[in-house]
């Protein structure tokens, strides 16, 4: 298990989980997002790559239409 900040929150994940499994979780695969891991852009072409770890901070940012 591993503690991390997830939208300034604090939670618990599983050991080995990757950013798309983070996504896959909140059901967020499917929208347009934006993701920074520890200050830090991360491109979409990497969110299975990224395994997460103990205290790392997220920040997950979906774009809605409107006007």
């Amino acid at each position: 298990m591993a503690k991390i900040q997830l939208n300034g929150k604090n939670t618990v994940i599983k050991s080995n989980y990757s950013l798309f499994d983070l996504l896959k979780k909140h059901k967020l695969t499917n929208k347009k997002i934006a993701i920074e891991l520890n200050g830090e852009i991360v491109s979409k072409a990497n969110f299975k790559k990224k395994n997460l770890k103990n205290n790392d901070k997220v920040e997950i940012v979906h774009f809605i239409g409107g006007g």
